[in-house]
């Protein structure tokens, strides 16, 4: 089952939970070292939507204070100002998508080998691509995973069956702080030129 398979049969829970954790993985670290979880409150609300919109709204605004000031932050801003206070599968889904293309995206951009724009991210999410650097392939797998365990859905990444609250939340949770640990350092080496094949782990 492809990404846009699995986005497409999701529920308010799975939507939300995806499109949170797409967003944690690609915020980079803030500039004083403040706060390195500033989406964590937003988690709490996927289980029921319980206090969603409040904690879209604090967490909105704590970023606009605290966060670092770049392109990638900024593109994560206006993603999580989009985000929909309705906590419904209609709105959610239609986020979530953005932020599972954002996500992608963003992998790619800073993958090993560099993309040769032969295929879009639409393609590698629709299953017509396969082939891509180890950052879009792990990106893919923890997306569809996340989903996966979430929703009782079976895709192609091995995982099957719902895991009911906290439980699911925290292994999506755990998947996504691996994934951030993984994109950040691999952007940190780039940024000091040193980043080579096999410098980091991408599983």
């Amino acid at each position: 089952m492809s990404l846009l398979e699995l986005i497409a049969r999701a529920d308010e829970r799975g939507l939300a939970a995806s499109g949170v954790a797409c967003l944690d993985r690609c915020l980079p670290p803030s500039e004083d070292g403040s706060d390195p979880e500033p989406l964590r409150p937003l988690w709490a609300g996927c289980e029921s939507g319980a206090e969603w919109a409040a904690r879209l709204d604090a967490v909105h605004a704590a970023l606009e204070g605290a966060a670092a000031r770049d392109a990638t932050a900024d593109r994560v801003r206006t993603l999580l100002a989009a985000a929909p206070e309705d906590f419904a599968a209609g709105p959610l889904r239609a986020w979530a998508d953005a932020c599972s293309l954002l996500a992608l995206d963003i992998h790619r951009e800073s993958d090993f080998p560099a993309d040769d724009g032969t295929r879009t991210s639409e393609d590698f999410r629709a299953g017509r691509a396969t082939g891509g650097g180890p950052l879009v392939m792990g990106e893919l797998r923890r997306q569809a995973e996340i989903l996966e365990s979430l929703t009782g859905t079976s895709g192609t990444s091995g995982t099957s069956g719902t895991e009911s609250g906290p439980t699911g939340l925290r292994r999506a949770l755990d998947m996504s702080t691996e994934g951030r640990r993984v994109l950040r350092a691999v952007r940190s080496r780039r940024a000091r030129g040193r980043t080579r094949p096999g410098d980091v782990s991408l599983k």
